[in-house]
This record gives C-alpha cells, sequence and structure tokens, in this order.
C-alpha cells in the first residue's frame, strides 16, 4: 500500500491539517494516511503542555468518519523525542510491504537541515510537500548544499528524484492559513472556534477544559 505519513504536535488538530492530508492522498495517489502525534516534539515545547492523550484522542476523532484516514500511536509507544527519521526506520521494520510518503509544509521543508539525520530521510519515503497555490520557487535551493547535487528534476519540473529512487514532489493546497496557535489564541478567551476545527474535537476540547 502507498501510505502518507502526516506528523505534527496536532495541539490541536484542525481542518486545514485534514484538507492537506485530503489534498496529497487524492495528488499522489495514496490508499491511506496515517496521523502521527509526537510524543515528545523535539524542536518545540508544547504550549499549553497538553498532555499526549489528548492529542492522540482528539486526532481519533477527527479521523473517524474517513475510511482512509488512520490515527497512528507510534511515536506514543516509542515515548522519548519524537524523530521523524527514527518513526520511517521502525515503519520500514515492521510493515516493509507498504510504501511511505511523509507530508509536510513548506516552512518545515525549507528548515530540514535542521532535524536529526535529515539525509537519511531521503531513503526512507517519498516527501510531499505542501504549499500554497503560485509558489514559483525551486525546490533545490530549499534543500541543505549537503544532499542538493543528490536531485535532478522529473520531466514535470515539480518533483525532484533522488538516488534512492524516492521523490520529493510539490503538491499545491488551496485551504485558508489555520494554525493550531490561532485556534489556542481563540480558545483561551473562552470562543470555540467551530469553524476552524471538526465538530467533535470542539466537543472534546470544551469536556476537558483544554486551552483554557
Amino acid at each position: 500500500m502507498q501510505i502518507g505519513i502526516l506528523g505534527g504536535t496536532f495541539n490541536p488538530i484542525h481542518n486545514g491539517h485534514l484538507h492537506i492530508a485530503d489534498v496529497v492522498l487524492n495528488s499522489c495517489r495514496l490508499d491511506q494516511v496515517w496521523f502521527m502525534p509526537s510524543f515528545h516534539p523535539p524542536h518545540k515545547e508544547l504550549d499549553p503542555p497538553v498532555s499526549y492523550a489528548h492529542r492522540l484522542a482528539m486526532v481519533k476523532i477527527a479521523v473517524a468518519t474517513e475510511a482512509r484516514f488512520i490515527a497512528s500511536d507510534l511515536e506514543g509507544q516509542r515515548a522519548g523525542l519524537s524523530f521523524s527519521v527514527q518513526t520511517l526506520e521502525e515503519l520500514h521494520q515492521h510493515v516493509p510491504q507498504h510504501e511511505f510518503t511523509f507530508i509536510m509544509g513548506l516552512d518545515s521543508f525549507a528548515e530540514i537541515g535542521l532535524w536529526k539525520s535529515y539525509p537519511r530521510l531521503f531513503e526512507l519515503c517519498h516527501i510531499a510537500v505542501a504549499a500554497r497555490p503560485g509558489f514559483c520557487g525551486d525546490l533545490r535551493q530549499l534543500l541543505p548544499v549537503a544532499v542538493a547535487k543528490s536531485f535532478c528534476y522529473d520531466a514535470d519540473a515539480l518533483t525532484l528524484i533522488g538516488r534512492s529512487g524516492y521523490r520529493i514532489r510539490l503538491v499545491s493546497q488551496t485551504a485558508a492559513d489555520i494554525s493550531s496557535t490561532q485556534i489556542r489564541q481563540r480558545l483561551l478567551t473562552g470562543d470555540t472556534p467551530v469553524d476552524l476545527l471538526p465538530l467533535g474535537v470542539a466537543h472534546y476540547i470544551e469536556q476537558h477544559h483544554l486551552y483554557r
């Protein structure tokens, strides 16, 4: 199967996450997208510190109505710092029959040189980079110098092909900008942004008095 991996703190998960997953699933012809909350993100502190159990529960609620979306607790089972390269290596070990596409935003892709053992990522999976329509940059210019020469353009000029055979593909997505920070700020004022959250997630937040 072709599996997309969408990781993040999901603090909380929102409609923008679901939209990106849907666009990449269809654009890259994936069979499923696995939503994978970070147990302990290495590059940021959770503010407020909502527990992994709550964040995973919200992900499960958000994906419950789409059979092709799966909530994964792999990083919670491993515990400790959540490094993407370790997650991909575990997936190759435990479910080698699947092929994986790692989904990330353009800003994250531009900072991939800061990630742990990032060159190894390009040997473990395809990468789908979600960008706003109209992005005219060159993906190779966003790659760290150490690996940029390992890639060449495919014929459509929107895909880079690495020596490993895995690809980096630019995927345009059209949803309005939504951020978890924006949602938390509204929740802090007592407003529940049902326009930005799956309804079940909004109810869960209210039930457990999160972000107040």
